[in-house]
């Protein structure tokens, strides 16, 4: 950077690094929403679509489940699902995220 003092043109780096990173993330979380996991509990008998980002898409109950088993079971299976659906889609974050340059910033630690 030609005539910028050192310090500034180091400044004007690491913000155009950071505009960068920040474009990375905004792709990233429309990646994300286009992707999906699916989930299930008790032996299939509750399936969970979520998106990358962990919003649940679709709930899929097979009918059995009503024959037989209460309602507390049938939410437990929901449940299940629901939170490993999004234990996934978080797993798919992290490892998203550290494709992301980082910030040339030394750790406070």
């Amino acid at each position: 950077m030609a005539g910028l003092p050192e310090g500034m043109a180091d400044l004007q780096q690491l913000f155009q690094l950071g505009q960068q990173m920040q474009g990375r993330l905004q792709q990233l979380q429309t990646e994300l929403a286009g992707r999906t996991v699916e989930t299930s509990a008790g032996g299939g008998m509750v399936k969970v679509t979520a998106d990358g980002r962990g919003t649940v898409r679709a709930v899929w109950i097979d009918p059995t489940v009503f024959e037989g088993h209460d309602a507390e079971f049938l939410s437990d299976l929901v449940l299940t699902a629901v939170a490993e659906a999004q234990r996934r889609a978080a797993e798919m974050l992290q490892t998203e995220m550290r494709k992301v340059p980082q910030l040339p910033f030394p750790s406070p630690f």
